[in-house]
C-alpha cells in the first residue's frame, strides 16, 4: 500500500526574536496594534488589491504595519489566497525564490502554499525553489501573523526576490494577479541607518515615488525591498491601480535612537 505524501511544513525562523513566539502574547500584542490603527479606517474604504507593510521587530514597526492591515479587518471577507513578496537578506541569487515547503508555521498555527500558484510560477525562468534561500529570513515570516489574524482562511505564494528586475517581478504577479480573491503583499522597511531627520526626508521622497507609481524612483538605498516593489509599481499602473500612503514613521518615533534610524512605510493599492 502506498504511503500518504508527507507534508513538509517551515518552521518560524524568527518568532521569540521579531515577534512573540507565545501565541496568546503574540495576539494580544497584535490585537492592540490593530485596534489602535482601526481608528483611522473609515467605513467606505474598499478591498485593497495590494499592501505594502514594514518587516522589522514588532516594537519597532508593528504599529505601522497595523496600519495598512487593519483595512482588511472589515473588506477582506472574499480573500482567500496572498502573493507574498520581500527581499532576501541572507543569501544573494538571481531570481526569484519559493521555499521548499508545502506549508509555513507561525505561533498561531499553518498556512498552506497555494499548489497552483506555485506550479505556474515554477514554470516561469525567473523562479526557483530554494529552501537555502528561505532558510532564517524574516522578511516574509513577520507579515504571516498579521495575515492570519485579518484573514479567514487562506493560502499563500510566498517570494523572496533575489537579483531580479521589475520586470521580471511583475510578469511574476501577472501569473497570479487573480481577482478580488488575491491579496498581493510586499514587505519593505525603507531608508537604513541614517539620521532622523535624513531619514524622515529620503522617506518622503520613497512616499512620493511609491504614490506615483514610479519604480524608476526608488532604489536600494531608498528601501530594503526595492525589487519587489519596484516590480509591484510596475504591474500596478499596468491595472490602474492607485497607492494610497496611510503611515510613514522609523524606529526614532517607535522604540529606537534618533542617531540611526530605520524608515518604515504602509502603504495601500485600490
Amino acid at each position: 500500500m502506498a504511503s500518504a505524501a508527507t507534508t513538509t511544513i517551515s518552521e518560524p525562523a524568527v518568532a521569540g526574536l521579531f515577534y512573540p513566539d507565545d501565541a496568546d502574547t503574540l495576539r494580544r500584542d497584535l490585537s492592540a496594534y490593530l485596534e489602535q490603527a482601526l481608528k483611522t479606517v473609515t467605513a467606505s474604504e474598499a478591498l485593497p488589491k495590494a499592501v505594502i507593510a514594514p518587516h522589522a521587530g514588532y516594537v519597532y514597526s508593528g504599529p505601522i504595519a497595523a496600519s495598512a492591515y487593519a483595512r482588511l479587518l472589515t473588506t477582506a471577507a472574499g480573500i482567500g489566497r496572498v502573493v507574498l513578496l520581500g527581499p532576501a537578506h541572507r543569501l544573494a541569487f538571481t531570481g526569484l525564490a519559493l521555499p521548499q515547503a508545502d506549508a509555513l508555521r507561525t505561533p498561531l498555527g499553518t498556512v498552506p502554499l497555494d499548489a497552483e500558484g506555485v506550479a505556474r510560477l515554477a514554470r516561469l525562468p525567473q523562479v526557483r525553489v530554494s529552501a537555502a534561500a528561505h532558510e532564517g529570513e524574516h522578511s516574509l515570516e513577520v507579515q504571516l501573523p498579521f495575515l492570519q489574524t485579518v484573514l479567514g482562511p487562506f493560502s499563500i505564494i510566498p517570494l523572496l526576490v533575489g537579483n531580479a528586475g521589475a520586470g521580471d517581478v511583475a510578469e511574476v504577479l501577472e501569473a497570479v494577479w487573480g481577482g478580488g480573491e488575491t491579496l498581493i503583499v510586499v514587505s519593505t522597511d525603507l531608508s537604513h541607518y541614517r539620521d532622523y531627520r535624513t531619514a524622515q526626508q529620503r522617506d518622503a521622497a520613497t512616499t512620493a515615488a511609491i504614490e506615483r507609481l514610479d519604480e524608476r524612483g526608488i532604489g536600494p538605498h531608498d528601501a530594503c525591498g526595492w525589487l519587489p516593489l519596484s516590480g509591484l509599481l510596475t504591474a500596478a499602473r499596468r491595472h490602474g491601480l492607485a497607492a494610497r500612503v496611510l503611515d510613514v514613521r522609523n524606529s526614532g518615533d517607535t522604540a529606537g535612537t534618533l542617531e540611526r534610524v530605520v524608515g518604515y512605510g504602509a502603504y495601500v493599492l485600490r
